[in-house]
């Protein structure tokens, strides 16, 4: 799907959605990368959800195999190495005939070569949760939706903490805390290659749950109108050096939205 298409998708059948790209590919294979240690079971899980089939719930992946001509110069570099290294494991897992969602609906400034659609692709994701009851599931640092207003369409905001780095470790404990939610909940999760299990797993449970990446970061960069990844100070950027170094003031709203600390 296009990024319009898979926006379109979520917002008309209430889907939940697993996002796969490299990290998480690395992961299947064995490997680890910088925020998740290698994981046997983590490898077993994201597997069995990217081979998923499920009415309520998609696969979202790269639209990089369809071609690479919008992207930046920076990120065709990336894509074509990423191919070159770890192409035999997308041919081992993905579905020939099987269409997927596009994981860039959370990626939609920061690697486009034409960023004008950037500010209309945001509008549209804010449908998804217009006036629900948002839960962020994030680590420690994410603070999604923190001093913008990429989030101040919701009714509310609730937040479970986790730890920023191989939050996989805590998985059954994370779980166990999102299953005791309210159903009409909409559950948002910035966790690594731990929001794609954990969305499809809540999404059998009967909740929606969108794992959303790089939202928050990707709509900071937009608002700066950053050219290149670079560092946001009140929060955690995993891909920029010195990313994890974040100066958090203590704000008042924020910490009233904090439901559980699991760290």
């Amino acid at each position: 799907m296009t990024i319009d298409e898979t926006i379109q998708h979520i917002i008309s059948k209430n889907s939940s959605v697993s996002r796969f790209g490299d990290g998480e590919m690395l992961l299947i294979g064995g490997e680890g990368i910088r925020f998740q240690h290698p994981d046997t079971e983590l490898s077993k899980r994201l597997a069995e959800v990217i081979t998923s089939d499920l009415t309520n719930h998609i696969v979202c992946v790269s639209d990089a195999f369809v071609g690479l001509e919008r992207y930046n110069r920076r990120a065709r570099r990336f894509w074509r190495a990423h191919f070159y290294l770890y192409g035999y494991l997308w041919d081992k897992y993905l579905k020939q005939g099987k269409r997927y969602g596009n994981t860039f609906i959370t990626r939609p400034y920061i690697d486009f070569l034409d960023q004008k659609k950037s500010i209309q692709w945001f509008n549209m994701l804010k449908q998804i949760w217009e006036k629900r009851d948002i839960i962020f599931i994030e680590g420690e640092k994410s603070r999604l939706g923190v001093g913008n207003d990429l989030f101040n369409n919701v009714k509310s905001v609730g937040r479970i903490l986790c730890r920023s780095k191989s939050a996989f470790d805590q998985y059954d404990l994370i779980i166990e805390e999102a299953s005791k939610l309210a159903k009409n909940s909409l559950i948002l999760i910035a966790l690594g290659p731990t929001a794609t299990v954990l969305a499809y797993d809540l999404s059998k449970l009967g909740y929606q749950a969108i794992d959303v990446g790089h939202i928050d970061i990707e709509y900071e960069w937009l608002r700066m109108g950053a050219k290149h990844k670079i560092n946001i100070t009140s929060k955690y950027v995993n891909e920029v050096i010195g990313g994890d170094q974040v100066v958090v003031k203590d704000e008042d709203l924020y910490q009233r939205q904090i439901l559980k600390r699991l760290f």
